[in-house]
């Protein structure tokens, strides 16, 4: 019983921080009320979150990894397009309540690499949860509550899927595993757009700009801030950026096949059940 409270404190805990992150109020005892508040703009605490390699058998990933090592684990995933410092602010609140907080660079960003030239650069759901799995053996992290945004949001309820006893716990924002990838996605020009060699190509070598453009109508009522787009721009000149991308859009349109290291976990993917974690949802309204 005492564990049980003890699991049910650490994923209030954490989820309540983590609302915080995405501006929305969560409360441990009910429902969030619906606020409408002006949109605060980020502090000017900009410089560059430390990362750490964590080498695991495909990729080599950088990690800012920060609380004590003894903490409850939460592992905070980005969305494609996007890097590790979208959680700058909440890493160090949570880290700072005694939490044990892990945020990979996803593959194809940031100093994340492939070990070996030759391994396909796949963004497949089965992989991006497999990759979060893999992170959590090489760093001994037993179980976590694991969060995200976009892309990272589904790489998280991926992984609750394939390691169900290991994830105690999913705070999402802005998707989920089985949404329905056009109502979904306001930026249907992306969609299409890469699935197409010209696309690609011109992802490749504008991907600045594509971000900048996806950051501005992502967040339609607030102004670009440009020292923190500036801040994570870097992160998308990783060599297999645009690859993974791209195979990440078309990959899930059924428009390319798949890693097959990783057909028995996207089997498992393709079965609809309930996700067996306390999971919290978040979607705002502007974003």
């Amino acid at each position: 019983m005492s564990e049980l409270r003890s699991r049910r404190r650490f994923l209030l805990g954490a989820a309540g921080v983590a609302g915080l992150a995405f501006g929305l109020p969560v409360s441990a005892h009910a429902a969030p009320e619906v606020r409408h508040r002006p949109i605060r703009k980020a502090p000017p605490a900009l410089a560059p979150l430390p990362v750490e390699p964590v080498k695991t058998d495909v990729l080599s990933f950088g990690v800012h990894a920060a609380g004590p090592e003894d903490g409850h684990a939460i592992i905070l995933l980005h969305d494609f397009f996007h890097d590790i410092h979208s959680f700058a602010e909440v890493a160090g609140l949570l880290a700072a309540d005694g939490y044990r907080v892990v945020v990979p660079y996803l593959r194809g960003h940031g100093s994340t690499r492939f070990k070996d030239a030759a391994t396909p650069r796949s963004g497949q759901l089965a992989a991006l949860g497999s990759d979060v799995i893999a992170i959590m053996d090489a760093m001994h992290i037993p179980e976590a509550v694991v969060g995200g945004s976009g892309w990272g949001a589904r790489a998280a309820c991926a992984m609750a899927l394939l390691r169900p006893t290991r994830c105690v716990g999913l705070v999402t924002a802005g998707a989920d595993l089985y949404d329905d990838p056009v109502v979904a996605d306001a930026n249907l020009w992306k969609q299409f757009d890469l699935q197409s060699e010209a696309g690609r190509n011109a992802l490749n070598a504008h991907r600045r700009d594509v971000a900048r453009r996806l950051w501005k109508e992502g967040s339609p009522q607030r102004e670009l801030d440009a020292a923190a787009f500036a801040r994570s721009a870097p992160s998308f000149d990783n060599p297999d950026f645009a690859e993974v991308v791209s195979h990440a859009y078309c990959h899930r349109r059924g428009l390319a096949a798949g890693d097959p290291a990783y057909d028995a976990a996207e089997a498992k993917l393709t079965t609809r059940r309930p996700l067996a974690a306390p999971s919290i949802a978040l979607d705002g309204d502007a974003s």
